[in-house]
């Protein structure tokens, strides 16, 4: 006995509901990556890998990928074709047997089994086109999050130290005075020198301790915007920095790099643009009508009994011209030629500045170790030592003691400087910093 078209469409239909089932099983089987934990004690390099693999706007910029490369895939797929079971002709009032007898199939419906499919003309390939750009331009904007997540984990990095630096010279002074406060009470009980004096030394040796206090709190704020960077669920502050200022500005002078070819923001940049080309062609395109072919199986008892049949049909484009959709397109490449011409220029705006902050932050260091700092530290000794002897005024000690502090933190500050303008000037060539400051240390433009 003949399948029935009723057991036929029962069949179809089983098939595209388990398909359904199957697709929406799937579609939650994925799961994302575990975030890197966060050591209690930290160098740049390994902040870094972390901030890489954790941090919030990265993962966004990565799922911006993901989205780019699933536009890819459906861009590759064909439509599915579209099936249809019409039965007609059916008497409500009676039933509708012939010659052949009365079971469904043979009474005198007319029952149409039809398949029908969908293609395109010269927007297939356009489609596909412009999802592969939009794939190498999302990979090179996350190539870009790199690099300036890099320079911002950097800057962060810094920013913690300087800020605990600046504690340390401020503790390191307080107790320096502390220390004269003590040597002062001796001068005091042999009446050389004043209640006031005595007290205007206890009162500057607080004040830096206040001052010191304030500069760790900022610390503790600079270690938590680290943190947040880091992609630290609960940033409290309390990580240990194992980096110095020092080590990481111990930089060797004279630092060239090659002029980077592909930045990854210039080709962002440059596949944007293609993919708007390509959407121009796609829009294009659009003027052109779609084909739909159509198969059928008909049976209408008693004859003639079966039949098959074909059609084809596209809609006529007599009022839409797809203008609107191609005036689009062509405005979204000016938009993206735009800002590949701002991106280019950035590049070589970013090159020249970070080449100057980086002359002038390295002289400047240089100044401060060599010439400044070994000055004041040693007129601050000999002022010291001429006090604690009667030979130098309280007035004398405090302006050393404060030029001395002053210096220092202008030491770390250039220090924290030379490191960010090398690091900004690694980040202008799409270099990382530290790992390729050496490597390409002496290397010629």
């Amino acid at each position: 006995m003949s399948r029935t078209p009723v057991s036929l469409a029962v069949f179809v239909w089983s098939i595209c509901a388990g398909q359904l089932a199957s697709g929406g099983s799937q579609s939650g089987a994925g799961t994302g990556a575990l975030p890197m934990g966060i050591p209690s004690r930290l160098s740049l390099s390994a902040a870094q890998e972390i901030a890489f693999a954790n941090n919030f706007d990265l993962v966004a910029v990565q799922a911006n990928v993901d989205l780019a490369v699933a536009t890819k895939i459906a861009a590759y797929e064909w439509p599915n074709p579209n099936f249809t079971f019409s039965p007609t002709k059916i008497d409500i009032h009676q039933r509708q047997g012939t010659s052949l007898g009365n079971s469904w199939a043979d009474r005198t419906y007319d029952t149409i089994v039809a398949v029908s499919e969908l293609f395109e003309i010269g927007k297939r390939s356009r489609r596909q086109a412009s999802a592969r750009a939009g794939v190498e331009a999302a990979r090179a904007q996350l190539e870009d999050a790199h690099r300036t997540l890099d320079l911002g984990v950097t800057k962060a990095y810094l920013a913690a130290l300087l800020a605990e630096a600046n504690a340390t010279v401020l503790n390191d002074s307080a107790k320096a005075l502390r220390k004269e406060a003590t040597i002062a009470k001796t001068r005091l009980n042999a009446g050389d020198l004043s209640d006031s004096d005595q007290a205007q030394i206890e009162i500057n040796a607080d004040q830096l301790d206040l001052n010191a206090k304030s500069a760790e709190s900022t610390a503790i704020q600079a270690r938590i915007q680290l943190e947040v960077l880091l992609g630290d669920r609960h940033p409290d502050g309390k990580i240990e920095l194992t980096e110095s200022l020092e080590s990481l500005a111990n930089i060797p002078s004279g630092i060239v790099f090659t002029v980077p070819e592909n930045r990854p923001d210039v080709v962002a940049a440059e596949a944007a643009v293609r993919k708007a080309d390509y959407d121009i062609a796609l829009a294009k395109a659009g003027r052109i009508p779609d084909l739909t072919f159509q198969t059928q199986y008909e049976r209408n008892p008693p004859d003639p009994l079966n039949s098959v049949g074909f059609s084809f049909g596209f809609p006529l484009p007599v009022l839409n011209h797809n203008d609107g959709a191609i005036q689009s397109a062509l405005a979204s490449r000016e938009i993206a030629v735009s800002q590949l011409d701002k991106t280019r220029q950035g590049v070589i705006s970013d090159i020249t500045t970070a080449e100057a902050a980086y002359q002038e932050a390295r002289a400047r260091l240089s100044r401060y170790e060599t010439t400044v700092r070994p000055a004041a530290r040693k007129v601050r000794d000999a002022v010291t030592f001429a006090f604690d002897r009667g030979g130098a005024s309280l007035l004398d000690l405090l302006e050393a003691q404060r030029t001395d502090n002053d210096i220092r933190a202008a030491t770390e500050q250039a220090e924290a400087d030379c490191v960010t303008a090398t690091a900004a000037l690694a980040a202008a060539y799409d270099r990382r910093f530290p790992a390729e400051v050496k490597k390409e240390g002496s290397t010629k433009k």
